[in-house]
């Protein structure tokens, strides 16, 4: 009788172990109220019909987002409902990098941003993005720090290191305006005070009329607004692969004209660079994404931003 009262009470012990370890702990409870208040905010600021909602939806997410990564140990607490905003971990889970974007009419739009670091005690360093874009003529002609950043919404990246030092690929894109989408891509890297810098000479490929003059600090593909031109790294190629373009009238200068031709192109790391490789064989049109990436590199009008009044 005595064995039999102890081993019911050794399972009840085990039990409630294993109950405890379901339990959410109290940063994550808390972490979890504050995502219910943010969702809402994150809808809006896509999917709200005005600028002023928009704008309004954008500053309240920020400073909600601020205040959630603040709660101790944030760092691995995924914001997996907030399906308008880009939630993005390092390949080593050294940072993880947060993107969305605002649009003030079809011809405008500005991406936000921060980079969070995985920090030991679990408390918060965040180092925030400003879009700079709207400020230069040539967004591919430097290396620039976080608060001259080319705004992306990114839904990749790629980890490669060269001479024992890391090098993180960001893959995203820009709807930039009416006419013409952008996607980018470009090498993060840290400096000796552990802050990032955006671009670097990492691209050698032929000058031609489609792609950025060279020098080119990173890499751009703009292309016609209804195109959806592909571009993401290929994982069984390990290259980054991205649409071939043509322009539908014979005037490749202009951008907007430029659609997929049906072949690739792509990048191969090599010695430190993005080398260029001309043609691309069997290249996986749908990039093998994985569900995150896959949502978030579709046609982004479908997905990030509200549709045209009388579009349906």
């Amino acid at each position: 009788m005595i064995k039999r009262i102890g081993i019911i009470c050794i399972s009840c012990v085990f039990v409630l172990s294993l109950a405890a370890q379901k339990k959410p702990s109290a940063s994550t409870q808390l972490l979890m109220q504050l995502e219910e208040n943010m969702r809402n905010y994150a809808y809006d600021i896509v999917n709200a019909p005005e600028t002023a909602d928009r704008a309004i939806a954008d500053s309240f997410f920020t400073k909600a987002l601020v205040q959630a990564l603040k709660v101790p140990y944030s760092f691995s607490y995924p914001f997996d409902s907030l399906k308008t905003i880009s939630r993005l971990y390092a390949p080593d889970s050294s940072f993880r990098i947060i993107t969305w974007q605002i649009m003030k009419d079809f011809s405008y739009y500005r991406q936000k941003g921060a980079i969070q670091y995985h920090t030991k005690d679990g408390s918060l360093k965040l180092i925030p993005l400003y879009d700079n874009s709207a400020f230069t003529e040539n967004p591919v002609d430097s290396v620039r720090n976080s608060k001259e950043w080319i705004g992306a919404v990114y839904y990749n990246i790629v980890q490669k290191t060269f001479n024992n030092k890391n090098y993180y690929t960001l893959i995203g894109y820009d709807e930039n305006d009416a006419r013409s989408t952008r996607k980018w891509v470009e090498v993060l890297t840290f400096d000796e005070n552990n802050q990032p810098r955006f671009g670097g000479r990492f691209f050698t490929y032929p000058n031609d009329e489609i792609k950025p003059p060279q020098p080119a600090y990173r890499f751009c593909l703009e292309f016609k607004k209804e195109a959806n031109a592909k571009l993401n790294y290929d994982p069984e190629l390990d290259m980054i692969t991205f649409a071939h373009l043509i322009s539908e009238s014979g005037e490749n200068s202009s951008k907007y004209t430029l659609v997929p031709y049906g072949s690739f192109e792509g990048f191969k790391w090599i010695n430190g660079q993005w080398k260029y490789v001309p043609v691309v064989k069997e290249v996986d049109p749908n990039l093998k994404l994985n569900p995150t990436q896959e949502g978030l590199e579709q046609k982004s009008n479908q997905f990030l931003l509200p549709k045209k009044k009388g579009k349906g």
